[in-house]
């Protein structure tokens, strides 16, 4: 597998590199589309472990993480989720928008986010400690999740923490040239549009243009689809589906283009 893009734009390089080896666990912070996955995935194939990935959702439980029983012809047996192998194999467990995860996994996680760095079983009566290797990396959108569901300050402060934002013009161009191939002139009409939709608050979107989006907007345009057509279908429909607040970004993408 080829290493995965990803923009280094300042420390967080260093920052992964050195939570890994003083074996601490690293909450990475911003808002959708900022690249923290895509930085998750980069680091785990530069440093060559193996990745296990839980998208959490509010139905995500413990069980879902640590392991179940299961039957298995006449017998029952147990079965490790995947923070249970990746702490006995010394992975890479990345929890990806922990705080939208049902309160007993964040029960499940203070034991191994503190000194202890224990997994604690409670349906087979085991404590794993986990392999030397082990490292813990979760993702949490604070702006998206206030007033709703917020990570407590007793589970923030188990991890060092890194924050997101989307990148200055100049460096969001070249992630936009260097994934999908667009022309810089697209890239930069898309970086634009991308800006003016940042700064129209009074709109009042739940999440603004991530790069995420100008990224799928760049690969519509790559292969063949208008370039007007792309950036209603990737960017505009997909921030809200109130038809006026549509049609105000629609406007305001044919105004830029």
């Amino acid at each position: 597998m080829n290493q995965p893009y990803y923009k280094i734009i300042d420390q967080e390089e260093a920052i992964f590199e050195h939570a890994y080896k003083n074996k601490l666990p690293l909450l990475l912070k911003g808002p959708t589309g900022t690249g923290k996955s895509r930085f998750v995935e980069y680091m785990a194939h530069k440093m060559g472990k193996k990745l296990y990935t839980v998208a959490c959702h509010e139905e995500t439980s413990s069980t879902d993480l640590i392991g179940r029983y299961i039957i298995k012809g006449a017998e029952t047996i147990w079965v490790d989720g995947p923070m249970t192998r990746a702490v006995k194999e010394g992975a890479l467990l990345y929890l990806d928008e922990v705080a939208e995860a049902r309160p007993d996994i964040v029960v499940a996680l203070h034991s191994l986010t503190d000194h202890r760095r224990t997994l604690f079983i409670d349906k087979t009566g085991e404590s794993i400690v986990a392999d030397e290797s082990f490292m813990l990396v979760a993702t949490y959108n604070p702006g998206y999740q206030k007033g709703f569901k917020e990570l407590k300050p007793s589970t923030r402060q188990r991890f060092i923490s890194l924050s997101f934002a989307y990148p200055e013009n100049k460096i969001e161009t070249e992630i936009l040239i260097n994934e999908t191939g667009v022309d810089e002139d697209i890239a930069k009409k898309l970086i634009k549009i991308g800006e003016k939709i940042r700064n129209l608050t009074e709109l009042g979107l739940a999440e603004t243009v991530s790069t995420r989006l100008l990224v799928d907007a760049a690969i519509l345009i790559k292969s063949g689809l208008p370039l007007r057509l792309s950036c209603f279908v990737a960017i505009a429909e997909p921030l809200t589906d109130d038809e006026d607040t549509v049609e105000a970004l629609k406007d305001l993408i044919s105004l830029s283009i």
